[in-house]
Formats: C-alpha cells, structure tokens, sequence
C-alpha cells in the first residue's frame, strides 16, 4: 500500500481530533498515533502542531488532552422591536404595535429587522407555530420560496412566496388552507422570514423603551 500523502493523513486527523472534540471527548497525542498507526507519536504531535497553525484547532500548553477547537467571533446582539402579530392563517387587519425588543444576533446595526409574534397555524408545514416570534429582514423583494410578511390591501400574513411570471403567490404550509393570489397592486413585501423564535413557558422579558 502506498503511503498517504501528508495533507490527507493532517485532514484524516483534523477530522477525527474534531469529531471527538464535539463529542466532549478530546484525545491525547497518543491516542491519535494509535488511531492512524503512526510509527512515532512524534508524527501525531507534528500534525496536531501543523493544524494549530493553520488555525484549525488552538491548545491549552501544558495539557495532555490540550488540543480544542478554535473560538469563533462573537455576532454583536442587537435588540429588534417586536411589532404585533402577524396572521398565519386566513387575512387580518394589520397591526403595528410595540411590545418590547427581542435580542438578535446580527452581524449590523439591526436596522433593517423587526420581529412579529405569529397568529394561526398555516404555516406549521414550515415549522411556524402559533405564537411563535419571526425575525423579519425588512424589503421590498424577495426570491419565490422565501418565506415573507406580506401586506395585501391592508392585511398583514406571513406566507411562502411563489412567483409565476408577473403573478404573486402567497401560500401556506398547511392543506387545510389556500393560497392567496391578490393582484399585484393590492401587495406589498415587508421582508423575508430569517429566524423562527419558540419560547417554551415564559416567554421572554419585554425590554423597556
């Protein structure tokens, strides 16, 4: 058999070292020679030390079991308004009304995001819930099989969008209810769906203006 070049032996042992690592399990030097076979455990400490300084992973000095993965960057929190409801079933009177700030990591201000508390359960297909929080990105457009708040005529709904040449579809996740097809001067987009927030008994504390 012929020998395996060094930088498939390093990505063997990076992905070992980092299956173990997310185990809560990480190995020792030795353990990785055994693994691979390795004659010298000299030859695991010198792909461990290569993969530290590519970045991959980081050491504590001093540890037998020392190697652990690298720290990502912290995303900043930001504190978005929680602006009212938003129907997931049949059409509703929009309603605008603050009722505190959820906290959301984003890489920006969060200027551009705001949240609404989901009423129905039209789109359960897609894993939104009554009473489920959406973080909203705010725009104008978005592709066909984003899933949008949308304002038709005066009623606000989140639904998943579906563009047929210069047709706008809004439709649900749910058999039990139909799609909605209004003209396309009776809609507007208020932004794309990006993050689904449950909360399991209490929901959280509302922030003070």
């Amino acid at each position: 058999m012929g020998k395996t070049p060094p930088g498939q032996s390093r990505e063997k042992v990076y992905r070992f070292v980092r299956e173990r690592l997310l185990r809560g399990l990480p190995p020792t030097v030795r353990e990785v020679q055994e693994t691979f076979g390795f004659r010298a455990v000299q030859t695991a400490r010198e792909h461990l030390e290569a993969l530290v300084a590519e970045g991959r992973l980081s050491k504590r000095p001093g540890q037998s079991r020392g190697y652990l993965l690298p720290d990502k960057p912290s995303t900043p929190t930001v504190f978005v308004p929680l602006l009212g409801r938003v129907q997931a079933g049949n059409l509703t009177t929009a309603i605008e009304n603050l009722e505190g700030y959820v906290p959301v990591e984003s890489g920006d201000s969060g200027e551009d995001l705001f949240a609404l508390r989901v009423r129905g359960d039209s789109m359960s297909g897609a894993g939104i819930l009554h009473d489920d929080l959406v973080i909203v990105h705010r725009q104008a457009s978005a592709n066909s099989g984003d899933i949008v708040v949308a304002l038709v005529d005066d009623e606000a709904t989140v639904k998943r969008l579906n563009i047929r040449k210069s047709r706008v579809e809004l439709h649900p996740e749910n058999p039990d209810y139909d799609p909605i097809v209004p003209s396309p001067d009776a809609v507007n987009l208020l932004g794309k769906v990006v993050e689904v927030r449950r909360y399991i008994g209490t929901s959280p504390r509302k922030r003070s203006t």
